[in-house]
């Protein structure tokens, strides 16, 4: 029987494991399709049950009750559960690749560092031009993620402990977002509107194309990290081991923040920055599956993190309705709860070894 080395421990892969990953993904494919239900039959214009059904499966319907599912609530639930999918995979490798289960593209200021270039981006370019591709949107937030992680690195280089890497990437977070605001501050009334509603974070106002796009985006980069999982296993037990298992370390961590920066660029492009998701969902997957296998973890992190959107956005649009929170609060609010809880195992865990 093979056996798996977690981070903290081995279990063996029998019987009872592959049950759990079963439950597991079977689980969290139940909730995906609760959720999707459930948005799709929520919202200011209360719609039948039995239309909704007639619609989706036939595509004929009142054409109100038809533009409202199709045009407006079909592709926010869709963007919800890529991008959210995308932000958790995100969270997971920059975790592979500092070895700590607090890293995330929001902690570290790489969410900041795509919000900057994606706010440079539509300030200046809409001075010449009339509208932005989500192509545009995509690189810039590409862009300034890689220069936000640059730095990032950089400063772990020079700080050995986790919490004071932290630290820096909250400093390089609050840097990036006043750089934002200065640059804010010379744009035009209708562009400080849509870049404060943006900034805010939110799934709304999504259609089809970009729905098309970030979906091609995100697919291609989640084939790539998956057909990497047995490298990125090897990497999760130490890069001697890695090299003794043949992995180019260099080129290893490279290719790892290139991924981690294509999801969050996207992320952030589409929907703002989002906070928690990336640090919450993939401790909550491992939980689940009390194992770290990248092959499991990969698509179940996804997974958890296009459930969880989905219920984030479900609140932030009912909860006050017809005002609507911005994603982030509503992710905040329960993601920081688990951050905390992570840390205080981490101390004691460490007290006690």
């Amino acid at each position: 029987m093979a056996k798996i080395k977690n981070q903290t421990k081995e279990i063996k892969v029998g019987p009872a494991a592959y049950a759990r990953y079963t439950s597991v993904f079977v689980g969290l494919a139940v909730v995906m399709f609760i959720l999707i239900v459930w948005n799709v039959n929520s919202g200011s214009v209360n719609i039948p049950v039995g239309d909704i059904a007639k619609i989706l499966f036939t595509g004929e319907g009142e054409e109100t009750a038809y533009n409202i599912i199709w045009k407006l609530r079909m592709p926010r639930i869709l963007s919800s559960a890529v991008l959210g999918g995308a932000l958790a995979l995100s969270g997971f490798l920059l975790q592979t690749y500092f070895g700590n289960p607090i890293a995330g593209p929001f902690v570290l200021g790489i969410s900041a560092g795509s919000k900057l270039f994606v706010a440079v981006m539509m300030i200046i370019v809409l001075n010449y031009v009339r509208s932005i591709s989500s192509l545009m949107m995509v690189a810039a937030a590409f862009v300034g993620a890689l220069i936000s992680m640059g730095f990032v690195l950089l400063a772990a280089r020079s700080i050995r402990q986790m919490s004071m890497l932290l630290v820096a990437g909250v400093m390089i977070s609050y840097i990036c977002t006043a750089i934002t605001e200065f640059v804010v501050t010379f744009a035009k009334d209708a562009d400080i509107v849509n870049l404060h509603n943006w900034s805010r974070g939110s799934f709304n106002g999504m259609d089809w194309d970009d729905v098309g796009i970030m979906s091609i985006v995100i697919l291609v980069t989640f084939v790539l990290i998956f057909f990497l999982a047995k490298p990125i296993g090897a990497y999760q037990m130490g890069e001697s081991y890695a090299q003794s298992m043949g992995v180019n370390v260099k080129t290893f961590r490279v290719v790892l923040i290139l991924l981690s920066s294509i999801l969050s660029g996207t992320v952030t492009a589409f929907a703002g920055p989002i906070s928690f998701v990336g640090i919450a969902v993939p401790h909550i997957v491992k939980t689940l599956l009390n194992t770290a296998k990248p092959l499991v973890v990969i698509p179940a992190s996804f997974m958890g993190g296009a459930a969880f959107c989905m219920l984030c956005d479900y609140i932030a649009r009912v909860a006050f309705a017809p005002t609507e929170l911005s994603i982030s609060t509503v992710t905040a609010l329960f993601g920081a709860p688990i951050v905390i809880v992570m840390l205080i195992r981490r101390q004691e865990s460490k007290a006690n070894g």
